[in-house]
């Protein structure tokens, strides 16, 4: 493949490989927390660490990544404690974010809304050898955490109550996993870019679920649909120049339509299975309405 006599796409690829572990890694406990967008709040307020990186002169990504931990942690509290103002606080932090990081930029010098672009919406030639140390670092952050805590982190996701009971940190896992969901955000910001990347940490989860219900296929199945997806956006896009974002979006919405349309035959065919496995069992069940009256009372 031509693509790989490239520095910038063999950078490109490395960083999309990372972006598809680590984003439906800490998706999945998002998802099943019903925080779906919380990524997509992360990357508003990422916004302002890449503005002040060019402000700086420092790295956007380790900038980034200090500003939306901040931003995340206290989203995490404002969930915690913020009552009935809570949407308030949180929509003046996402937008906050955004006009800070147009401030910073604009203030840099030489800086303008242009050097957003790539790091709103991703872009493969601007992927710099110090970024992928950055993205390398952080992705194994989100992996080393995602792998190693995935039974409290999943325990605590299901029920915050029960796993308190049970002895869990619950405070301390919740504050690790928005954390975690912020690095993530940086790590995905140069290949998906900010306002896509909560796609990437949701969609391929559903995608997933629909041929999965247990936790571990989910996670297995996601992570697979993720890496697909980035690379083949990636060189989809070295090929076709389109936006390598934009393209690893689509390309997993498609993998979820494709894979919902696969399920529901699958889900009859495991139903008609488990009846011819067990005969009795499913006599009986189609027994009991017919015994009943139209009122759900058993019949004379």
């Amino acid at each position: 493949m031509d693509l790989l006599d490239y520095a910038f796409m063999q950078r490109a690829l490395l960083a999309a490989v990372l972006v598809g572990v680590t984003a439906p890694a800490i998706g999945i406990y998002l998802v099943q927390r019903r925080q779906a967008l919380m990524g997509d709040g992360i990357g508003h307020v990422a916004m302002t660490g890449v503005g002040l990186g060019f402000l700086l002169s420092a790295s956007p990504v380790w900038t980034a990544s200090a500003v939306s931990v901040l931003g995340a942690v206290l989203m995490e509290l404002i969930r915690r404690y913020g009552r009935t103002r809570g949407d308030i606080a949180l929509a003046m932090l996402f937008y906050g974010g955004m006009a800070g990081g147009v401030m910073f930029i604009n203030l840099a010098p030489g800086g303008s809304n242009a050097n957003l672009t790539s790091y709103l919406f991703g872009s493969l030639s601007t992927v710099s050898p110090s970024d992928v140390t950055a993205i390398c670092l952080l992705a194994g952050f989100v992996v080393l955490v995602t792998l190693g805590l995935r039974r409290q982190l999943f325990a605590v996701s299901q029920d915050e109550e029960f796993a308190r009971v049970t002895g869990l940190p619950v405070r301390a896992l919740n504050l690790l996993t928005a954390v975690t969901a912020a690095v993530t955000v940086t790590v995905a910001m140069r290949v998906v870019g900010l306002l896509l990347v909560s796609a990437l940490m949701v969609v391929p989860v559903a995608a997933a679920q629909q041929l999965s219900r247990s936790f571990a296929a989910t996670f297995a199945i996601a992570v697979a649909i993720g890496v697909s997806v980035t690379i083949g956006g990636t060189v989809t896009s070295y090929y076709q120049d389109v936006p390598p974002g934009a393209t690893i979006v689509l390309l997993a919405i498609a993998a979820f339509v494709a894979l919902t349309a696969l399920a529901a035959p699958l889900g009859r065919r495991r139903a008609r299975a488990a009846a011819a496995a067990h005969p009795a069992e499913a006599l009986a069940e189609r027994a009991i309405p017919a015994a009943r009256g139209p009122h759900g009372k058993a019949g004379v």
